[in-house]
C-alpha cells in the first residue's frame, strides 16, 4: 500500500532543511529481513543540526519512527506511518579515540566496528560488541549483549534529541538498563555515545574477536536474511531450548521459518512478507506457551500497520 504524499507539505515548514525527504520509500532494502512495506516518509538528516531543526518544526501529529540498520526489527506489510528516520553518513559515523582508554561513537556505527576500532587501540573491554549485529543506536536502545558483555558495561552517557528538538545527555545511571531494555524516554533518538574501555593487548583482543566470530558462525544463521535474536531469554531458561521442546525447530509459516542451526532465529527463506515472519513468531510463542506455560517476550522490534 502507500501513503498521502507529506514530503512538499513538510519542506514548506522547513525549507532550509538539508537531509533528503523520500515518499512512499520502501523500507525492505533497510531490514535485514529484506520484508515489509514503505514508509509514508523517510528522512535521511545531514547532520544532528539538520535532525533537531526537522524535529522542532514537524507538527505533534506526525508519527517519528526510527531506524537504524534494520538488524533487529520486522517492518510490516500495510507500512509505517508518519516520518522514519535513518541515520548515516559521516556525521553520525564518527568514531573517535578519546584519553582514558574511552570512545565517542556516532549511533549509525555498526557494532562491529566499535569493536574493530577499539582493538584498533589496544582498548579491551568491547570486543562483545563484534557478536551484536546492527547499530550503537539501537545497542544503546535495548542494551544489546553478547558472549558476556552488555552495553551497560561499559556506557558512560549518551547524547540524543527529543521530539521537539532538544539536545539532552544521559549519564549510564539515567539510562535505567536492565535485560535487553533501557528506561530512556521512547522519543530520544540518540545521536552520540560514550564508551569507556581499559588498556588491553592488541593481540589478545584480536583473538577474543576471531573466537566471537567463530562461535557465532557455528551457531548462528548469520549468513541467512534473519533479525537476530527473536525472543528474550525468560528468568532461568534459555528461549531457544523451550522453542525446540515445543517441537518449532524448522517450523514454516509461508516462506518465513525457525532456524535449523539456532532456534531463536527466524529466516526469510527468500520471499517471506513481514506477516510471514510475524506470524510465525506469535506461532512460536503460541506453542511455547502450550508446552511450557512460558510467554516468550518479543526481542525483535515490530512497526507499522499489519
Amino acid at each position: 500500500m502507500s501513503f498521502p504524499d507529506i514530503t512538499q507539505d513538510l519542506r514548506a515548514l522547513m525549507p532550509e532543511l538539508r537531509g533528503r525527504l523520500m515518499a512512499n520509500a520502501p523500507l525492505s532494502p533497510y531490514t535485514w529481513f529484506r520484508a515489509g512495506g514503505v514508509a509514508q516518509v523517510l528522512f535521511n538528516p545531514a547532520d544532528e543540526a539538520d535532525l533537531a531543526a526537522f524535529l522542532r518544526h514537524c507538527p505533534a501529529h506526525i508519527a517519528v519512527t526510527t531506524i537504524g540498520l534494520g538488524s533487529n526489527m520486522i517492518v510490516r506489510d500495510g507500512g509505517v506511518e508518519g516520518v522514519v528516520i535513518r541515520l548515516g553518513g559521516k556525521a553520525f559515523g564518527q568514531v573517535t579515540i578519546e584519553p582514558d582508554h574511552r570512545l565517542r561513537v556516532g549511533t549509525s556505527v555498526p557494532d562491529v566496528k566499535v569493536a574493530r576500532a577499539a582493538a584498533d587501540a589496544s582498548i579491551a573491554g568491547l570486543a562483545f560488541f563484534r557478536g551484536i549485529p546492527g547499530s550503537i543506536g539501537g545497542a544503546l536502545r535495548m542494551n544489546a549483549g553478547a558472549h558476556g558483555g552488555e552495553t551497560t558495561d561499559v556506557l558512560i552517557e549518551a547524547r540524543g534529541l527529543d521530539r521537539h528538538g532538544e539536545a539532552h545527555v544521559f549519564t549510564h545511571a539515567d539510562m535505567g538498563f536492565k535485560y535487553r531494555s533501557s528506561a530512556a524516554p521512547s522519543d530520544i533518538i540518540f545521536t552520540e555515545a560514550l564508551f569507556q574501555g581499559r588498556p588491553g593487548e592488541q593481540a589478545e583482543i584480536l583473538a577474543e574477536m576471531d573466537r566471537i566470530t567463530a562461535a557465532r558462525e557455528a551457531a548462528q544463521p548469520i549468513k541467512e536474511k534473519t533479525g537476530g535474536s527473536t525472543f528474550k531469554n525468560p528468568p532461568g531458561e534459555k528461549a531457544w531450548q523451550l522453542i525446540d521442546k515445543a517441537g518449532c525447530r524448522g517450523l514454516v509459516v509461508g516462506d518465513a521459518q525457525v532456524s535449523e542451526m539456532h532456534c531463536n532465529f527466524l529466516i526469510n527463506r527468500g520471499n517471506a512478507t513481514g506477516s510471514d515472519i510475524e506470524n510465525l513468531g506469535e506461532e512460536v510463542r503460541r506453542r511455547v506457551k502450550e508446552t511450557s506455560g512460558i510467554e516468550l517476550d518479543w526481542e525483535i522490534k515490530r512497526i507499522g500497520r499489519r
